[in-house]
């Protein structure tokens, strides 16, 4: 619960606070570009859920408890199932953000990886579409 709270606030907890896990996808869905030649956009949009962060294109981003200071920890096969959301430029506070929890964290391969309360983002290859949040409480350690 704490690390929700650190992640969207205590608002957005209190609309996940009776959730569980979800079913897992086996379909790959299409895959989130990996370098982007635009910048990220990090949003608030409605779910299941309730509120959750999505990117510009509404696909639900996902923060790693295993993650330290704002460092990922998610590498090897760990980030083929969770890719990183990686934009070459500054993450862009799309609707319902605040700017200034949102950055950067150099992933260990050097690409640039966005980040919203010091919490990197990532996508889960189980969700196959815009608002599923099927990678919700995996594991106890990936929350939306």
């Amino acid at each position: 619960m704490r690390t929700r709270i650190l992640l969207l606030g205590a608002a957005l907890v209190a609309s996940l606070a009776g959730c569980s896990s979800a079913s897992h996808h086996s379909a790959a869905p299409a895959a989130p570009a990996a370098h982007q030649n635009t910048p990220a956009q990090v949003r608030i949009a409605d779910s299941s859920l309730g509120p959750i962060l999505t990117d510009q294109d509404g696909r639900t981003l996902y923060a790693f408890t295993n993650d330290k200071g704002g460092t990922s920890s998610c590498t090897g096969s760990c980030i083929a199932t969770w890719p990183a959301l990686i934009s070459k430029q500054a993450t862009v506070a799309g609707s319902g953000t605040d700017k200034a929890l949102l950055s950067q964290t150099t992933r260990a391969e050097g690409t640039a990886q966005a980040t919203y309360n010091n919490w990197p983002l990532y996508y889960y290859v189980g969700d196959v579409g815009p608002g599923d949040v099927d990678g919700q409480g995996i594991d106890g350690v990936w929350f939306v």
